[in-house]
C-alpha cells in the first residue's frame, strides 16, 4: 500500500480526476495549497504597489492506492497534469503502514477497495 500525493496546478485538477477515474482510481482527497518550486517570482500590481508573488496557488490531490494500482495512480496524474511547462508539478509516493476504513472496519487492502452500494430490492 503507498500513499501517492501529487501537487498539481489548479487548472489541471479535472484532467487528472478524469485520467484517475479511467485508471480505477475513485478515492481521492484535494486540498488548495501554495508552494515555490521552479516557477520564477512574479511581480503583480495591486492598489499602485508592486507585490511579488513568491509562491502560488495548487491543488493537492492525495490517495492511498495498492500495490497494483501504484504505477496507474502515477502514469494517471502526469498524464492529466503535464503541460510541458515549470510548475506542473511532483509526485510523492509514500508507504502505508496501516489503514482502516471507519465505516466497516475492514483493513488494509481491503480498506482500498471502492465502494459500490447494494440495491434494496423490495421485499
Amino acid at each position: 500500500m503507498k500513499l501517492v500525493t501529487a501537487v498539481i496546478r489548479p487548472e489541471r485538477v479535472q484532467h487528472v480526476k478524469e485520467a484517475l477515474f479511467q485508471a480505477g482510481i475513485s478515492g481521492i482527497t484535494l486540498s488548495r495549497v501554495s508552494g515555490h518550486g521552479g516557477e520564477q517570482e512574479v511581480v503583480e500590481h495591486y492598489r499602485g504597489t508592486r507585490v511579488m508573488v513568491e509562491f502560488h496557488d495548487k491543488i493537492e490531490v492525495r490517495m492511498a492506492v495498492s500495490e497494483p494500482f501504484v504505477q496507474a495512480a502515477i502514469d494517471a496524474i502526469v498524464r492529466g497534469a503535464r503541460t510541458g511547462e515549470v510548475g506542473d508539478g511532483k509526485i510523492f509516493v509514500q508507504p502505508l503502514e496501516r489503514v482502516i476504513r471507519i465505516r466497516t472496519g475492514e483493513q488494509d487492502a481491503a480498506a482500498l477497495t471502492p465502494v459500490t452500494e447494494k440495491k434494496l430490492t423490495p421485499a
